[in-house]
C-alpha cells in the first residue's frame, strides 16, 4: 500500500515588515534555521530531479505513487523556503545571494555523479531529518516559544511532512541499487553537506550582526549546534545498521494531532501555532 502523504499547499505570508531574527531570545538559533531553510530551494529541487530519474526504473506502483507524492511535498516546501528566503535578503542581508550562488554550483556538481550516488545522498538526508524532525516537535516549547509563530508554523508544518514522507527516498534507492556500504556513505555525505550548505548561511548572518565573533554568541550557537548533532546522530546511528528501514521509526504524537487538525478545518489556510502558550497550541 502507499503510505498516507498529503500535498498540502500552505499560503504563509512574510510580510516586509518580518524580522529575520524571528525567536527575538535566540538570535543564534534563528540563524541556524535561517541557514537550513536556505538550502531548501537547491537541496529540494535535486532531490526531485532525481527522484524523477529513478522512477524510470520502478515498476512498483504503490512505489511510484509515493514518489509522487514525495514530488508535491518537496515542491511545496522549496517553494515557500524560496519566498521566506528572498525577504532574509530583503530585510538586511543582500549577501546571502553570494551563499545561494556557492549552493548552486555545489549541486551543479552533483547533478554529474550517478544515480545511485545521488539516490544514496537523497535517502542520507531524509533518514537524517527523522531525528531533527523528532527534536523539533517534542521540544518546541523549547525552541519556539515566544518566537514569530509564521515561522514557527512553517517550520514544524515542514516536519510534520517529513514524518509522511520518511520513507520514500529510502525504498527508492532500496528498489533502484539496495547495496549497504554505498547507502551508508550517502547518509554521512547527504547529512554533513546539507549541515555545511545550513552553515554557510547562518555564518554570513551572524557575521553581518556582528556576533560572529563574539564568544558569548559563539557559545549559545555551539550550545544549539550541539544539541542538533546529537539527536540527528541518533538517527543516523540507526539507519547505518544493515536491516533498518525508516518506516521503524516512531512518529511523535503530535504529527498527528497536526494532521487531524488540519484535516478537521480544510480550509486551506496555513494552520498557526501560538507561540505564547505551552505546547503552542494550533491557534
Amino acid at each position: 500500500m502507499p503510505h498516507d502523504i498529503e500535498i498540502r499547499k500552505q499560503a504563509f505570508d512574510f510580510p516586509p515588515e518580518s524580522a529575520p531574527i524571528w525567536h527575538p531570545e535566540q538570535p543564534e538559533w534563528s540563524h541556524m534555521v535561517n541557514g537550513a531553510s536556505l538550502a531548501m530551494p537547491y537541496l529540494e529541487p535535486f532531490l526531485i530531479k532525481t527522484m524523477r530519474e529513478a522512477v524510470e526504473q520502478i515498476e512498483d506502483e504503490d512505489l511510484l505513487t509515493d514518489v509522487r507524492h514525495f514530488i508535491g511535498q518537496e515542491a511545496q516546501h522549496y517553494t515557500t523556503h524560496r519566498r521566506y528566503n528572498e525577504m532574509l535578503k530583503a530585510n538586511g542581508y543582500p549577501e546571502l545571494a553570494d551563499v545561494e550562488a556557492s549552493m548552486t554550483r555545489d549541486y551543479e556538481r552533483f547533478a554529474k555523479k550517478s544515480l545511485e550516488w545521488r539516490l544514496a545522498y537523497a535517502a542520507g538526508f531524509e533518514t537524517m531529518t527523522m531525528g531533527i524532525t523528532e527534536w523539533l516537535i517534542n521540544h518546541r516549547d523549547e525552541l519556539f516559544h515566544g518566537a514569530d509563530p509564521v515561522v514557527a508554523s512553517l517550520v514544524l508544518w515542514h516536519m510534520v511532512e517529513e514524518t509522511e514522507h520518511k520513507s520514500v527516498a529510502f525504498d527508492v534507492y532500496q528498489s533502484v541499487s539496495g547495496r549497504w556500504l554505498p547507502r551508508v556513505w550517502g547518509l554521512l555525505r547527504g547529512s554533513l553537506h546539507v549541515g555545511f550548505l545550513s552553515r554557510r548561511g547562518y555564518r554570513a548572518m551572524l557575521k553581518k550582526d556582528g556576533k560572529w565573533h563574539s564568544l558569548r554568541s559563539r557559545l549559545a550557537l555551539w550550545h544549539m549546534v550541539a544539541k542538533f548533532f546529537v539527536h540527528a546522530g541518533s538517527a543516523m546511528l540507526r539507519a547505518t545498521l544493515p536491516g533498518h528501514h525508516p518506516d521503524e521509526t516512531e512518529n511523535p504524537q503530535w504529527v498527528s494531532e497536526w494532521i487531524h487538525t488540519y484535516q478537521q478545518r480544510d480550509t486551506g489556510e496555513p494552520l498557526m501555532l501560538d507561540t505564547r502558550r505551552a505546547g503552542l497550541p494550533i491557534g
